[in-house]
């Protein structure tokens, strides 16, 4: 392979979820060649909303697959699509955030041990065994925070490493890329060392990966701003919030994606026994592990929808909508979900992905550090 940078990176997708990661890739300079799913669900999902946004179809098609699968069976197949891809000389990337509840401070916490845990080492040995030229894996912050499972990433950075991949990894908050969301997850970035300039690694790190560049927000001074705290549920007040402040706000977000007229307004929860407690919950607490209520001039907590978390409109008697959530996530208005897909897997795939704003800074700032350091011949 020439070490020339064509300007269209081909992505494979692993774990894809419906898309958002994606998303974030193809808005900014990418091709997504190459998409793999486990859920038949979430799959229908990715192919609507590409449908609806008049996104082409990947080029090596859709495999509702086990990834495992390509490190068994069907290897050479993926190894063929990947010697395919590179015939134009373009860069090859894998991206992927393998399913992360053990890993999770709310979620089994069982580790490498855990079924999802064996996911994360799966997806690391097939960037291995087929050499892709980068790679992006996603998880969450526990992966790297927790010392029970610090370990386990340590030992998968020094497999990469061993494998010839240059590393750098960060604990990006969503806030950061102007998401409404305090969403902190850990990327870890490789790449083939030999396709970098000289005096770009030193001892298998990339000193000094742009992480940075395309942030609009520093967290930590987001989060000590002036927000509202809490409010009586109803109260209509309104404070006076600078500019970068109402960016961030759910209000914001739900007026930017016309969250009412979306086609997946009405997908919400039907409240049964719980409607006099979501009367009573303020707006804007959030401290509690289940009826959170959003404060609508403020940003959210963590899109989290599983293990009975439930998230309240910060003025309506009901459950938010899967339009609300999706804005949440920072998606584009025009992003819809199917209208029979039901309402659990809803949002259970909207609260694993990767929030869009996130995943297209992400995006830019790899294809930022590749112009700038990638051997030229």
């Amino acid at each position: 392979m020439s070490n020339e940078v064509k300007n269209t990176p081909i992505i494979f997708s692993f774990f894809s979820g419906s898309g958002f990661l994606d998303l974030g890739f193809e808005r900014n300079g990418y091709e997504i060649a190459f998409v793999n799913e486990i859920s038949s669900t979430f799959m229908e999902a990715y192919k609507h909303s590409r449908i609806k946004m008049a996104l082409p179809t990947p080029k090596y098609g859709y495999y509702n697959l086990d990834i495992n699968d390509f490190l068994n069976g069907r290897k050479e197949e993926l190894r063929q699509l990947v010697c395919e891809a590179r015939s134009n000389e373009q860069l090859i990337g894998f991206i992927g955030g393998p399913p992360c509840p053990d890993f999770s401070i709310a979620g089994k916490n069982k580790g490498s041990d855990g079924l999802n845990g064996k996911l994360s080492l799966a997806y690391i040995n097939l960037i291995i065994e087929i050499a892709p030229d980068f790679f992006l894996f996603e998880n969450v912050k526990g992966l790297w925070s927790t010392a029970k499972h610090k370990e386990f990433f340590l030992t998968l950075k020094r497999n990469v490493r061993n494998a010839g991949y240059a590393t750098s990894e960060r604990l990006c908050n969503a806030l950061e890329f102007g998401v409404p969301q305090d969403r902190e997850r850990i990327i870890f970035f490789g790449i083939k060392k030999h396709l970098l300039k000289e005096n770009v690694v030193k001892k298998g790190e990339i000193k000094a990966f742009p992480w940075e560049r395309f942030t609009l927000h520093n967290a930590d001074e987001v989060k000590k701003m002036s927000w509202s705290s809490t409010d009586a549920f109803g109260n209509n007040s309104k404070p006076v919030l600078s500019e970068k402040m109402e960016r961030l706000t759910v209000q914001y977000w739900f007026n930017k994606n016309e969250v009412d007229r979306h086609p997946n307004s009405k997908a919400h929860f039907k409240p049964r026994n719980g409607l006099i407690k979501m009367q009573t919950v303020p707006e804007g607490d959030v401290s509690r592990k289940s009826y959170k209520r959003l404060h609508r001039h403020r940003y959210s907590p963590t899109a989290a929808y599983g293990n009975n978390e439930v998230h309240l409109h910060p003025y309506k008697e009901r459950r938010i909508s899967a339009a609300e959530a999706m804005a949440i996530q920072s998606l584009p208005k025009e992003f819809e979900l199917p209208q029979g897909m039901s309402l659990s897997d809803m949002f259970k795939t909207i609260g694993n992905g990767v929030p869009f704003l996130l995943s297209g800074g992400i995006a830019k700032t790899i294809q930022s550090f590749l112009e700038d350091n990638i051997c030229r011949d």
